[in-house]
């Protein structure tokens, strides 16, 4: 496992610009935390401001997991990073109130990555709408939820390749 500092130089997989929103300002921060009604994670704004969302690096695309879930026996994915914008034709961190109502999910949820059956989000739920939020797995499919991180920055430094899970290489948490 990594530590944040390390992993935020090759987090982003440079060579795809799909969800890549435009460049990451402070009003943009603002105005976004202001609409969605919370006060976003340190770390994954310092994830943004190096580059607003997009594909996520191979070594840093899975989750560990203690339980299986629909997706695998042992982790979750994560490919993508959603940014903050409005770029025709990307999701974004700011269409999270639509997406928790369109999927069923929790309110009280920010969502920053997921295809629809299945979402890893901010979940606000305990901590308050400016507390620190953990980070959890949305199963829209089968109504679940897993806890994975007590907050983001844990949640970035738990992340590995998804090839050391088929090679077996990755001890998962009891």
């Amino acid at each position: 496992m990594a530590r944040f500092e390390d992993l935020q130089h090759s987090f982003w997989d440079t060579g795809v610009d799909h969800g890549v929103q435009p460049p990451l300002t402070d009003l943009a921060v603002s105005e976004a935390e202001q609409a969605l009604g919370v006060h976003l994670p340190g770390p994954l704004l310092d994830l943004l401001r190096v580059r607003n969302g997009g594909q996520v690096a191979g070594g840093w695309n899975a989750f560990p997991t203690t339980r299986p879930t629909s997706w695998s026996a042992d982790h979750v994915p994560f490919d993508s990073v959603m940014g903050l914008g409005r770029r025709e034709g990307t999701v974004s961190l700011l269409d999270s109130p639509y997406l928790v109502a369109e999927w069923g999910l929790p309110t009280g949820v920010v969502v920053v990555s997921g295809d629809g059956h299945y979402w890893i989000g901010l979940d606000y739920r305990t901590c308050g709408r400016y507390g620190e939020p953990s980070v959890a797995w949305f199963d829209a499919d089968d109504a679940s939820e897993l806890a994975l991180a007590p907050d983001f920055r844990s949640f970035l430094e738990g992340l590995t390749s998804v090839d050391e899970f088929e090679r077996g290489q990755v001890q998962v948490p009891r």
